[in-house]
């Protein structure tokens, strides 16, 4: 039905321009044309956004004000307006390209799927981002009606400086003709001049494009009594309230109407709420994110002046408090190591430990993390490890196994699936890797553990296990707005991913995560168009994802390391991986379990098998399952192995294969181990005459 009503419409535009030449009607850019309806004001500036393209990456418009010029064109799938300026569009960019001009597309049309974008953009050459403007919040503000008009846009004041079609040839017949009139361009070329715009504005003659929820009479009627505050209620008051961790309190109309201002920008460029997965991909259990509906209400409210409604305030009723134990009353409470944090510098990873209080093997149910304070704690990580590291010995990540909990802000809590948990044995330590960042003033942090355990006669079947996918190779050039990175990890036996984890730091731009069953059959598991550093979460898929044994789960980052990423300590610095923030990293924490296995069917090797599979997922840059020389970069685990390159490609064909490597992959373990052992055994020999401090834990039940 979209499709015909589109095509009649442009045949209709098509035919007045084809029939009178072209048309001249111009005026300011504010008053709404004579095709568009009477209530559309057409904007004179543009306010600024965030939106993801087609491809899961994501744009803000203000972070191009550098540029020299922004051009966005209304598009909509099957319009033959917008298709048959295709080859125009495709030659303004060629025209202007390396002259700091930036191209865009905006799809206001929900009725377009990102799949449906793709495929329109593949067929008929759109060769730059399209905007997918769901909410149809940004054509709303610019005054769309119709598909294939320039909105040709100064960086400098965000000021529209021409608005109408790209030229005269709209129509099929008039594309094989030249241009009369070449509106486009020629602003274009007087901007970039420096001279005024001779023809501001002219009458967009492509499909008309539906926006249902644009009318005044529709966003009259919504108030903060009837329709927003039940929104606050359900997706801010637990952050934005004493003792939250959102920085100013919601829990009353007129603190609601006094940010309401900050409420629209801040949800119009996706800062809030912290909830980074495109809703396009993938399902996950407690989705922080707002609906297409609640984001219109809320930004339509804020457009119409706050209003409150009738009727006493919803929120007075709102329980509020922030529970220290938000699971309840641990069974086990563990004492992290207290560190002080000082008021500035650089803080090396801390990897404390504490032995195991348990006098009997515990199956975890789940776990919470406390975090007393909350600014100068980036991330705490935790593992069981079957030895106790000697004193004065870190307890390194690589002897770690079932995870014990964890915390990034936003994520503090984990919980195991119903029948499903993670075994945490007799003896043995607890180790930690704790991210400190100074914050202005020295503090001392002690964190604490809580942790939850099915009863004695309640042993869960299933085995949760934890590892992750990472590249220590990556390296991020000076400049680059969108460097892609990835790695990936070859699963060899049948799997139940149930959560991934994405993590980077402050170049860190978007990720993705994509599972490649051998059919073939390539899924995108979870997108993160926008990564943002100051929220990490773990995505719980809503329904366990099926992994058969012989798939490769894939991990794909971009990083924005030039001077429009405003977190960015350094654009003129190549980026290594690196524990501190102004290094870079390319981690994804999965947990899953083993179909196989199951609590009294334990398959320990299982889990060997797959960290074998680490090393190539890292070093197979191409990704197509061998490895040749030019392919090792120059960090110092590249190059330590091309150094053994000629011993591990055992078969001497000049190519390491999966087989070859796996061989290597053993051996290095061995060779960790090995020195391991011996560095704690040296270092347990040396602390013999030390006396030996407590175990720090709080015994809630461990033991009963």
């Amino acid at each position: 039905m979209k499709r015909a009503y589109g095509f009649m419409a442009a045949a209709s535009a098509a035919a007045l321009v084809v029939g009178v030449g072209y048309l001249t009607v111009g005026g300011p850019a504010n008053v709404a044309h004579a095709d568009a309806s009477p209530a559309v004001i057409q904007a004179t500036m543009a306010d600024n956004f965030r939106l993801t393209d087609q491809n899961l990456q994501s744009h803000e418009l203000y972070r191009m004000r550098d540029a020299r010029a922004v051009v966005i064109v209304t598009q909509m799938d099957g319009c033959p307006v917008s298709r048959n300026t295709a080859s125009t569009l495709k030659a303004l960019q060629a025209r202007y390209a390396g002259k700091g001009v930036e191209f865009m597309m905006l799809n206001s049309s929900p009725m377009d799927t990102r799949e449906d974008v793709l495929k329109e953009a593949k067929e008929y050459g759109y060769d730059m981002p399209i905007l997918l403007d769901r909410n149809q919040l940004v054509g709303e503000q610019l005054g769309v009606t119709r598909t294939a008009e320039v909105i040709i846009l100064d960086p400098k004041t965000w000021k529209v400086i021409y608005r109408g079609p790209a030229d005269d040839r709209v129509s099929y017949e008039r594309q094989k003709a030249k241009a009369e009139h070449t509106w486009a361009a020629d602003a274009l070329d007087a901007h970039l001049a420096g001279k005024a715009v001779a023809v501001a504005s002219e009458p967009s003659v492509g499909c008309l494009i539906d926006f249902p929820n644009r009318t005044a009479a529709k966003t009259a009627k919504i108030s903060y009594v009837h329709d927003v505050a039940p929104i606050i209620e359900q997706k801010c008051v637990m952050c934005h309230q004493p003792g939250g961790i959102g920085p100013m309190p919601l829990t009353k109309y007129e603190q609601v109407k006094a940010f309401s201002p900050m409420v629209r920008e801040v949800i119009r460029t996706q800062r809030m709420p912290p909830w980074r997965a495109d809703p396009t991909v993938g399902h996950f259990k407690d989705d922080k994110s707002l609906s297409p509906a609640q984001i219109q209400t809320l930004v339509h409210w804020v457009e119409a002046g706050s209003p409150r409604g009738e009727g006493p305030d919803p929120l007075a009723k709102v329980k509020l408090g922030v529970p220290d134990w938000p699971l309840g009353k641990p069974d086990l409470i563990l004492d992290i190591p207290a560190y002080t944090i000082p008021a500035s510098g650089v803080v090396d990873y801390q990897r404390p430990f504490v032995k195991n209080p348990l006098n009997h093997p515990e199956w975890i149910k789940a776990s919470t993390v406390k975090v007393i304070n909350r600014q100068g704690v980036h991330h705490i990580l935790t593992g069981y490890m079957e030895d106790v590291p000697a004193p004065g010995q870190p307890a390194f990540e690589q002897n770690w196994g079932v995870s014990v909990g964890g915390y990034a802000v936003g994520s503090e809590s984990q919980v195991n699936p119903a029948n499903t948990g993670a075994l945490m044995p007799v003896g043995g330590a607890i180790g930690f890797q704790n991210h400190y960042t100074p914050y202005g003033k020295a503090v001392t942090e002690a964190s604490q553990i809580g942790l939850y355990f099915y009863k004695p006669d309640e042993t869960p079947k299933m085995v949760m296990h934890n590892l992750a996918i990472a590249n220590p190779t990556i390296s991020i050039p000076p400049g680059e707005e969108a460097h892609p990175e990835h790695a990936y990890i070859v699963v060899p036996h049948e799997m139940v991913l149930y959560s991934v984890f994405p993590h980077a730091h402050y170049r860190g731009a978007s990720a993705r995560i994509v599972l490649k069953t051998p059919d073939g059959k390539e899924t995108t598991l979870a997108a993160l168009p926008k990564y943002d550093f100051n929220w990490q979460r773990e995505f719980v898929f809503e329904k366990p994802v099926s992994v058969p044994a012989g798939s490769t789960i894939a991990t794909y980052y971009t990083y924005d390391n030039s001077v429009r990423n405003p977190a960015n300590p350094d654009p003129k610095r190549t980026v290594p991986w690196g524990d501190q923030s102004f290094d870079e990293m390319l981690y994804t924490a999965l947990r899953y379990r083993w179909v196989d296995e199951t609590s009294d069917k334990p398959l320990p090797q299982y889990d060997k098998d797959l960290k074998a599979n680490q090393l190539m997922g890292i070093l197979d840059h191409r990704m197509d399952g061998k490895i040749t020389k030019d392919e090792f970069r120059k960090d110092p685990m590249s190059q330590g192995l091309l150094a053994k390159f000629d011993a591990i490609d055992r078969n001497h064909d000049g190519v390491i294969d999966s087989k070859e490597m796996l061989v290597a992959a053993n051996y290095m373990q061995q060779m960790r181990q090995q020195r391991h052992a011996a560095a704690n055994k040296d270092a347990t020999a040396k602390a013999d005459d030390q006396p030996k401090a407590p175990t720090p834990f709080t015994n809630n039940g461990a033991g009963r």
